[in-house]
């Protein structure tokens, strides 16, 4: 039996932070909607109005000093910009960490692509890999891999940092998904790609029994031929 937690999802109105919500909260947990904009409210879902660039209201959340009064067990943090914002990332991501060292509180940044290694080719990132990522998209690609470094960089947070595949887009829950750990993985059909239902899975999935990694990924899983 799954234990129930507490999980605050910091950017929960955004395409991966709404599915995370979703499934969590479908799965029985108590969410906590971290964002700008209001969240929709619904059985274990609280919305919270906050400001990631604000350390002070980000601090109070996750202490329970806020007006919904429960400390999470767990933060998600799934802010993305484009056009690029590096600062924004990696202060945001800086600042979750401080707060859940503090509080023993578990960090999952669901972050970029281009942190992980290309295949074929472990010495090239992928966020400097043209197959992978066009140069329109490089300076949000490099961004997460600034992420990624300020997690590694944090030696007192109990952290994990998922990386999707190349391909992200909104499309069908299946539950099922490949796990890798730093390298870009492909699907039976060649592409890198997961549906943001399915990276929910992933992430919650994680949440509810964490592996050994600190920075994993996950690629669709086509389902297995018939016995």
């Amino acid at each position: 039996m799954t234990t129930r937690r507490t999980i605050a999802v910091l950017g929960a109105t955004g395409m991966v932070g709404s599915r995370v919500i979703d499934e969590a909260a479908v799965r029985g947990h108590r969410m906590l909607a971290l964002s700008r904009k209001a969240a929709r409210e619904d059985l274990n879902v609280t919305p919270v109005a906050l400001d990631a660039n604000d350390p002070r209201a980000l601090r109070e959340v996750l202490a329970g000093s806020a007006a919904h009064g429960a400390v999470p067990d767990a933060v998600v943090v799934s802010v993305r910009t484009f056009p690029a914002d590096q600062e924004f990332l990696v202060g945001a991501t800086r600042a979750v960490l401080d707060i859940a060292a503090r509080r023993g509180i578990r960090v999952l940044v669901v972050g970029g692509a281009g942190a992980l290694r290309s295949p074929g080719d472990r010495g090239l990132l992928v966020a400097d890999n043209p197959t992978y990522v066009p140069a329109g998209y490089r300076a949000v690609a490099v961004a997460g891999v600034a992420q990624l470094r300020a997690c590694e960089a944090h030696a007192d947070a109990d952290w994990v940092y998922l990386s999707p595949p190349a391909l992200l887009e909104p499309g069908v829950r299946t539950g099922r998904y490949r796990r890798g750990s730093d390298t870009l993985l492909t699907a039976a059909d060649g592409r890198s790609w997961i549906s943001a239902e399915d990276l929910a899975v992933a992430v919650v999935d994680e949440l509810e029994s964490p592996g050994r990694r600190q920075h994993i990924t996950v690629v669709h899983q086509d389902a297995p031929p018939p016995a």
